[in-house]
């Protein structure tokens, strides 16, 4: 269900121009919307609000969302430090099912000048806007564990596991997602958004809403790239084993060696490269 009234996908009118001719079709795209991202700290005066970040995603799961991104920021650390999490109230806010408000729980502790930042985040890029880089790496709070080692050949079959359910993807094309398994290969959830980093942040936002953090004995497998925020977000979550069907970049390889993470890249069935810790890789039998 999507709560927002909106819908992942819209319906447009396209033409389509091929080698015998044109025509007009109707077609899907993926919808882009903006969600901006409030915090209420606890024992605010009536209408006292922060606004936190802005970013572009796909409307649904705009909670586990606003959750996941403010447990990767460092500003909650449990379920517990959130007592509720609303779209805007006001009948006024033409954008209200656009606006997401998330209630601090008391004792809470809440910078509002570290957050006074006013982010505009793109579906693209997970860390734009940061005051510094010392912000990102700091919310890493302890090192993820995961004491597993998953057969080559399973996780070469994971790409295709998720291309079976991307629903939306399936029918626009225009959607990334993030899929988190078990070593066996065993799907537990999955999520798509036009941003990886905003899907990987539905991901983690329903497992601290769920309580299922931190996510020591799972993999991570998102579309893509592995960009730097992705390699964070799977480490404050717990999550030790991120696989990628694209490439990391360099300063993604460093965090997930900081970190004593797998980070695996260019992810096919029969071949991968193997960045960081390849002891969670099981050796492969040989006949």
């Amino acid at each position: 269900m999507i709560a927002s009234g909106g819908a992942p996908t819209e319906r447009i009118r396209v033409t389509e121009v091929r080698s015998d001719g044109r025509r007009e079709r109707d077609d899907e795209a993926a919808t882009e919307e903006p969600l901006e991202v409030r915090v209420v700290p606890a024992g605010a005066e009536e209408g006292v609000r922060y606004r936190i970040a802005v970013t572009m995603r796909t409307p649904g799961a705009d909670f586990e969302l606003a959750a996941g991104f403010l447990y990767s920021e460092g500003l909650l650390h449990s379920p517990g430090d959130l007592t509720r999490i609303a779209y805007c109230t006001d009948p006024d806010e033409p954008q209200r099912f656009n606006i997401v408000q998330v209630s601090l729980a008391p004792g809470v502790p809440f910078d509002a000048e570290r957050f006074r930042r006013n982010v505009y985040t793109t579906s693209s890029c997970g860390v734009c806007g940061k005051a510094a880089i010392e912000q990102v790496t700091t919310a890493v709070a302890r090192r993820p564990v995961g004491r597993f080692a998953i057969d080559p050949r399973t996780l070469g079959s994971l790409p295709g596991r998720i291309a079976s359910t991307q629903r939306v993807f399936g029918r626009t094309g225009g959607l990334h997602a993030a899929a988190l398994f078990t070593p066996g290969g065993e799907l537990l959830l999955l999520r798509e958004d036009v941003g990886r980093h905003n899907a990987v942040d539905k991901l983690v936002g329903q497992r601290l809403l769920s309580r299922a953090l931190p996510d020591s004995d799972t993999v991570l497998l998102v579309t893509g790239r592995a960009g730097f925020e992705l390699v964070q977000k799977a480490a404050v979550a717990g999550i030790p084993f991120l696989a990628a069907i694209g490439a990391p970049s360099s300063l993604a390889i460093s965090l997930a060696r900081d970190e004593g993470m797998t980070l695996v890249g260019f992810l096919r069935e029969g071949r991968f490269n193997v960045y960081s810790g390849e002891t969670r890789i099981a050796a492969e039998e040989r006949d």
